[in-house]
């Protein structure tokens, strides 16, 4: 998803009695369209990253960010619908990747890992 001035993946918060993986499918859904019956979910990853950050909003003061990332493929062809973020794009796959030093280059780095660690996919699924 492109903001402003970065690239970034679709996330929110938890509400109320959800589990980790029910908001991220959520959110995924609310910023981009895409519904959990489009993806296979890989059962054997989750990524997760600790970082602070500081908003304007609150003053700049620090607060401790916890992420946690599912790893999902698209089952048939989707059209994006872009809800809260300037626009998006899908990257080739050609690691190592140089898209966003924070979260996201650190994510595919495990991605890739899992890939060639776990591979061949499930036949729903193809490289490319």
């Amino acid at each position: 998803m492109k903001h402003a001035d970065r690239w970034d993946l679709p996330k929110g918060h938890l509400d109320a009695g959800e589990t980790k993986q029910q908001a991220a499918l959520r959110e995924l859904t609310e910023e981009t369209g895409i519904t959990a019956t489009s993806l296979w979910i890989d059962p054997q990853f989750v990524y997760e990253n600790r970082y602070w950050v500081s908003y304007k909003r609150n003053g700049g003061v620090k607060q401790l960010k916890e992420l946690t990332i599912y790893l999902g493929f698209l089952t048939s062809a989707f059209e994006v619908v872009v809800t809260e973020h300037q626009g998006y794009s899908w990257f080739d796959w050609s690691p190592p990747h140089s898209i966003q030093s924070q979260t996201i280059d650190p994510l595919l780095v495990q991605v890739d890992e899992h890939i060639q660690k776990h591979a061949p996919w499930p036949p729903e699924i193809t490289r490319s």
